[in-house]
Order: structure tokens, then C-alpha cells, then sequence
């Protein structure tokens, strides 16, 4: 997973899926978008106003729990 911020345009992407993937996007709402890959894998989040989303104008921690990788 990787997570980046595009200050300059406020925006928030949260890769799942590593690769090049042909995605659809499923628009959430104005601000949020998903995009969905072969066999209805979630590929990312995109998250436009990031700040305002977010909350309070500033991008939260991010905290993972009971999630278990595997190496390939």
C-alpha cells in the first residue's frame, strides 16, 4: 500500500494494488473516488479536498490493526 498527498491540489491517493491495472471509478461522492480493477479488486481511494474531508485541515494519522502481510 501506498499513501500520497498532492498539496498543491489537496488531494489524498491510497494505493492497494501494486501494478498497472485498466480501472473503472466509482464516484463516491464529489470529493471521494474509487478505482476498481479486474475482478472487482479495489486498486485506490482518491480523495479530492483531502483537508476539508479529513478534517480540521489536517491529514490524520493512519493506524493499522490486525492486518497480517504476506511476502511473495
Amino acid at each position: 500500500m501506498k499513501i500520497t498527498y498532492d498539496s498543491e491540489i489537496d488531494a489524498l491517493y491510497i494505493r492497494l494494488a501494486e501494478g498497472e491495472h485498466q480501472c473503472r471509478t466509482l464516484q463516491l461522492t464529489e470529493e471521494i473516488a474509487l478505482n476498481i480493477g479486474k475482478n472487482e479488486l479495489l486498486v485506490g481511494i482518491e480523495i479530492l479536498d483531502a483537508k476539508e474531508v479529513l478534517g480540521s485541515g489536517n491529514v490524520p494519522n493512519v493506524v493499522l490493526e490486525n492486518i497480517s502481510f504476506t511476502v511473495v
